[in-house]
């Protein structure tokens, strides 16, 4: 009902009743909504999506290797410009071996751990532009200190990915009641071994990487299905992707 066809609650109660200076106001129809209205329920930021064959997929969208590409782009300009990335040491000096996705990526698993993290999913990163940059004054933000030196900048946004990865499980595991035993790392990433192991690690629970072209083959197994020539359920799609292409495994390492 339109709210100007009705009188104001506080006037009618109060021309009722006789009272006066008291506020009436409309809240839940039911003692469940205003419990859920009082529930932090949306703080994690989850949410629920549909899936194939009428599945719900309950998930969280966490920050990416956005930060690693684009901290990859700026060292590559430094390069090209010959600007110091680091203690008195030209970045024109760095080889392509070192700047590349594998030197980068070795350089960092030497790292010690237990360096800084930032927050991964903050807006900060969202913008392209000089990555490195804004990570170390995030890092400083907190009080801490971060080496100029690509392979520090690495360790930092793989350790932090990892570290926003094992929150993200325990929340979901938290908000469903269910619990998670092993963690599937798809696409692009789950080429990425250093990554892999430390979320492994930070999250206790075994981790398998890969099918890298998820998509592509998801997509590809549907039709196959709709045309009849693959099986009907899902877990027997997925046990064609198993078969043909095996995951890595990794085991944390505490």
């Amino acid at each position: 009902m339109d709210r100007r066809h009705r009188p104001d609650p506080q006037t009618a109660h109060c021309s009722e009743h006789r009272t006066s200076g008291d506020h009436v106001g409309a809240v839940g129809s039911h003692d469940t909504a205003s419990a859920v209205a009082a529930v932090p329920a949306a703080a994690p930021n989850f949410t629920n999506e549909r899936g194939v064959d009428g599945t719900t997929r309950y998930l969280r969208n966490v920050g990416g290797l956005w930060l690693l590409s684009e901290s990859m782009r700026t060292w590559e300009q430094d390069a090209l410009q010959g600007n110091k990335h680091d203690a008195g040491t030209p970045a024109s000096s760095d080889s392509l071996a070192t700047l590349s996705l594998p030197g980068l990526l070795a350089a960092a698993a030497a790292e010690l751990t237990g360096g800084p993290l930032i927050d991964v999913d903050s807006e900060d990163f969202i913008a392209p532009g000089n990555m490195p940059e804004r990570i170390r004054a995030a890092v400083s933000a907190t009080g801490g200190t971060l080496a100029t030196r690509p392979a520090a900048v690495v360790r930092c946004i793989m350790d932090s990915l990892a570290a926003a990865y094992a929150t993200t499980v325990a929340q979901a595991q938290e908000l469903s009641g269910k619990t998670v035993d092993v963690i599937h790392i798809v696409g692009g990433g789950s080429q990425n071994d250093l990554l892999c192991q430390l979320t492994a690690n930070a999250t206790g629970l075994p981790v398998v990487a890969g099918p890298v072209e998820a998509t592509a083959l998801g997509n590809v197994l549907i039709q196959a299905r709709a045309a009849g020539a693959a099986p009907r359920a899902l877990q027997d799609l997925r046990a064609i992707v198993a078969a043909s292409l095996p995951g890595k495994n990794y085991q944390p390492q505490l």
